[in-house]
Parts: structure tokens; sequence; C-alpha cells
């Protein structure tokens, strides 16, 4: 029943056009970081994922890397949610994910394979009671990023509770135990797909991932090469015929 309850979710999420409410931003300014950590402070805390600490703020070294990628989700103007994008190559394998994983992981960079492996999500507290799109709407960044960047795997690393998601909307499967990680109180478990073998079914099922390949442009290109507006990446679709191009 939950699965059929979230796959109507997406498709209502597609045919409200909540999505042309929706801004993509990626963090650069000292600003935005700081508005970025004070939200996953208030997400994680409010999850009793972490307890309170003095600075309210939730950063790591990772978030620098030169292989990672941040983003704020904006709906009407108003920080929702973010998440954090590593894209992991065999040059370029700075990630949470890689560390904690490494064993299982690296051998697969050395053979040339490309991961995307989003991290840090969190959804503001308030925000999230008022979209339950919201999961949707974040997740999608990780979905665009794996056909941008033409992954061989989507990454994730999820607790036990949130695995079922998951496996419906991504058709992912734990691809090692569950393992400690710092900062946050639960273990999480390393899931992946075949993003090649999967992207066509996760499509049918969950229209929301669809985007254009100017969109992915405008959220992924490097600095110098993006053409985004100062204030981010605003949504745009051509319904009701959106294919997902290479």
């Amino acid at each position: 029943m939950k699965s059929g309850v979230e796959t109507r979710a997406s498709h209502s999420v597609w045919g409200s056009r909540l999505l042309d409410r929706v801004e993509y931003r990626l963090v650069e300014t000292a600003e935005e970081k700081d508005r970025i950590s004070s939200l996953r402070y208030r997400a994680y805390l409010n999850g009793g994922l972490i307890p309170p600490s003095e600075s309210e703020r939730v950063h790591d070294p990772y978030d620098d890397a030169p292989n990672a990628r941040t983003f704020g989700i904006y709906i009407d103007g108003e920080l929702c949610s973010s998440v954090r994008l590593h894209v992991l190559t065999s040059e370029w394998r700075m990630s949470h994910t890689t560390d904690l994983f490494g064993d299982v992981l690296h051998p697969r960079l050395d053979k040339g394979e490309v991961f995307v492996d989003p991290s840090r999500l969190a959804a503001d507290p308030e925000k999230a009671g008022r979209f339950p799109e919201l999961p949707y709407l974040t997740v999608r960044l990780g979905y665009m990023a794996c056909a941008y960047f033409n992954a061989d795997t989507g990454l994730a690393l999820v607790r036990a509770e949130h695995q079922a998601f998951y496996r419906r909307v991504f058709l992912q499967e734990a691809i090692a135990e569950p393992r400690p990680i710092p900062i946050i109180s639960h273990k999480v478990a390393l899931m992946a797909c075949d993003f090649g073998t999967v992207r066509d079914k996760v499509l049918a099922r969950f229209p929301i991932m669809r985007s254009t390949s100017a969109e992915r442009r405008m959220l992924f290109e490097r600095d110098g090469e993006r053409h985004s507006s100062p204030h981010g990446v605003v949504t745009s679709f051509e319904r009701p015929s959106i294919v997902l191009t290479s």
C-alpha cells in the first residue's frame, strides 16, 4: 500500500505544477553555507540524530571537497531542504562514503566506474510538514546528476528506516552492511543501483525525476561554464512530453 501511495504522491507533484515553484541553488557563498549548516542542524536535531550543540551548525570537511556540490532547494523563495553531491571517479575519490565504505568502492573506482554520491540530506522540519513532496524534490538532484555525469552507479547512505523508500523509488539494494557514521547517532547501510538498468523504470513510475538536458547543464556545469541566473536555477518543463536525454 505504501508504495502505491508514494507513487501517487510523485504523480501529484508532477501534475500540480509544484515543480514550477522550485528553485535549486548551488551553495557558493559563506552566507549560503552557513544557512545550509543551520538547516542541517535543525533537521538532525529534530530527528533525534544529534545532541544539541552551542554552534547550532552541522558541517564537515567533505563540504569543501573539489568534487562536491551542495544545493539548497527553495519553494516560493524559501529554503526547504538541502543535499550534497559528490561525483566519484578514479581521479576524484574524496567523500564521506568512500572513507566509510572504501573497501567496497575503491576497487570499483580502480576499474574506472563513476559514482554519484548524495549525502547530508536535510529538510526544514516545518517546511517538511507543509510540503510532503519535499523528499522527491530533494533526491531528484541525485538522479539528475547520474544522468548528467553518465554515472554507472547511484549511491546512498541510508538508515534502516529509510531503506524501503530507496528500494521503491530508485530500485536500490544494500551492497554493504550498516556501519556507524560520525556526527549522526545511527548506523547507515550503503545502497546502490545500476543507473543504466533502472533509469527508464524509475522515470516510468516517478515522472518527477524527469528533466531536460538544459536544466542539468545549468545545475552541474562548473563556474565559468554554467549559464544560470545569479539566484539559481528555476526548474522549467515542456509539459506534457518531457524526455530525459543524455
